[in-house]
């Protein structure tokens, strides 16, 4: 999985930028967010990475900030919501806009996003009520605030999980928890529900 790149940026093409790496080129499709807080071409930028594999390719997304990279993963988890669609939902909305849009339950403020028809943003505020909000001090996934808590919601997503059990053990557990009792003790809550 590529994670983060630091490189040199070499070419502006909207939505897709150019970055060297130590020599290796990257193409790299970024949302109109992170385009426009672009340094001018030559100079150093570190970006946040999602790697998507397809069969017929390998696309590399990037992201100015963490929090755009966990929200693109978010919008990624729902069904009918590809690459390119959660692209261009975070090209047509700020972060703090979008939480606004579902906190409020405004599908004609989604409508608006190219490529985003009334069915799929009733889709979207659906699947994502209650996944996130954007406070003053950054994107926050769920009730989970904690580095700890998104560690074991993920562990426990990788032991088969779905979201919903493993955010809702999380949700259990005390805030002063460590990674790895957190996730006995929220196993031990789902082996019990």
């Amino acid at each position: 999985m590529i994670g983060r790149l630091t490189g040199i940026l070499l070419e502006k093409n909207p939505p897709q930028i150019l970055l060297d790496v130590q020599g290796v080129g990257y193409e790299i499709d970024v949302p109109m967010s992170t385009f426009y807080n672009l340094p001018h071409l030559n100079e150093k930028i570190v970006l946040h990475t999602q790697l998507i594999v397809r069969e017929d390719a390998h696309l590399l997304y990037g992201f100015g900030t963490h929090d755009e990279r966990i929200a693109f993963r978010l919008l990624l988890k729902i069904s009918g919501v590809g690459p390119k669609l959660a692209l261009s939902v975070l090209s047509g909305l700020s972060l703090d806009d979008l939480a606004d849009a579902v906190a409020n339950k405004e599908a004609g403020r989604l409508t608006k996003i190219p490529g985003v028809g009334k069915k799929t943003a009733e889709r979207l505020l659906l699947e994502l009520e209650g996944k996130f909000t954007v406070t003053g001090r950054g994107f926050m996934q769920g009730a989970v605030v904690s580095s700890a808590g998104g560690d074991i919601v993920n562990a426990l997503q990788a032991l088969g999980y779905n979201d919903k059990e493993a955010d809702w053990a999380a949700k259990q557990l005390p805030k002063e928890v460590g990674v790895s009792d957190g996730i006995r003790q929220a196993l031990k809550l789902l082996s019990k529900a």
